[in-house]
């Protein structure tokens, strides 16, 4: 039965391989086009890793003292980055080469691979780290990993163009899936890997966060220059906020009170008190701010990917950046 299993898994792993294979430009590099960007912390906020999708790097920073701890090379499309909850490890996913390698934190050597196949986009761990759930662009699934096997338990599909934005649901009951096409995210039950329902009424979706009781979820459209503000019960729309010209961002402060929308064309971020649903602040200073944006755990910093790979640092009781990594 183990052989059996395992053969199982095996053909799993390459199930996304094959589905992206009947795609319409499936070359590596098909998607070179849509561009994104990433920015992790590891739980001890000491070691930050970014990427660009347009840049063959990725950028570790020794956050304490703002400088490069090494640079990983050799990447095609680097699309998103996560981190093991102990921090031990990390995730970086390339559309363009279909793998999701693994590295250790401490001494930046490869650790594994995830073969996603072409068009692995988003990423996102279960909260004990045993499961990674993998969006893939060109095949329109998710893929749910076994992170200590590295091999694929199950690949779903049923969407459209699923991108950067992928979250579990604090209870981690729920996979909740951005969908470019369509503008809609899709639900997935993470007990049954079954899509369990939608919500729609976005405009050209991009980042979302889901606050700490699982009841609110918010959404960037990039397409009206709002976020949105969604019951999750409901499965709908509420409100929208209006932020800056091209919003890509909608990033959660740890406290949950506050809501930080990455605008890319106005080169700064919207600060949204989550109790007013107004804008209290505007951050400037940036160079095209995405979805790359993160908060050290003391909620005294937030931390924003610019598009040369640095890091700006700002003072969250300010609102201004005070330093920048370089890399």
């Amino acid at each position: 039965m183990t052989h059996i299993r395992t053969s199982l898994r095996t053909l799993l792993a390459g199930a996304a391989l094959l589905l992206a294979q009947g795609q319409p430009g499936f070359a590596a590099g098909f998607d070179g086009a849509i561009k994104n960007n990433a920015l992790a912390l590891n739980a001890a906020g000491t070691v930050a890793a970014v990427s660009n999708s347009e840049e063959s790097a990725v950028v570790v920073y020794d956050v304490a003292k703002g400088t490069v701890l090494r640079r990983l090379d050799g990447f095609v499309t680097p699309r998103n980055i996560v981190f093991a909850p102990d921090g031990a490890r990390f995730y970086i996913s390339d559309s363009g080469t279909g793998r999701i390698t693994v590295y250790e934190t401490a001494t930046g050597k490869e650790a594994g691979v995830l073969a996603a196949g072409p068009g692995a986009f988003g990423t996102v761990l279960s909260a004990d780290g045993t499961k990674l759930y993998v969006n893939n662009e060109a095949a329109s699934t998710l893929t749910v990993f076994d992170t200590k096997t590295m091999l694929a338990e199950a690949v779903i599909p049923g969407f459209a163009q699923p991108r950067q934005g992928v979250k579990l649901s604090p209870d981690g009951k729920t996979v909740f899936v951005t969908n470019f096409l369509g503008d809609k995210i899709t639900l997935v039950d993470t007990a049954t890997n079954k899509i369990t329902g939608e919500i729609a009424g976005f405009d050209k979706l991009r980042a979302i966060s889901i606050t700490k009781d699982g009841k609110t979820l918010f959404a960037a459209n990039s397409g009206r220059n709002t976020i949105g503000v969604v019951d999750v019960a409901a499965r709908k729309v509420t409100s929208e906020v209006a932020v800056g010209k091209d919003p890509y961002g909608a990033a959660l402060t740890p406290d949950g009170r506050f809501v930080y929308s990455g605008n890319l064309k106005d080169n700064s971020l919207s600060v949204i008190d989550t109790g007013t649903l107004k804008v209290v602040a505007t951050v400037t200073g940036l160079n095209e701010p995405r979805q790359a944006i993160a908060f050290s755990a003391d909620n005294a910093h937030a931390y924003v990917l610019n598009r040369d790979l640095s890091v700006a640092v700002v003072d969250r009781a300010k609102n201004v950046v005070v330093s920048t990594m370089k890399p």
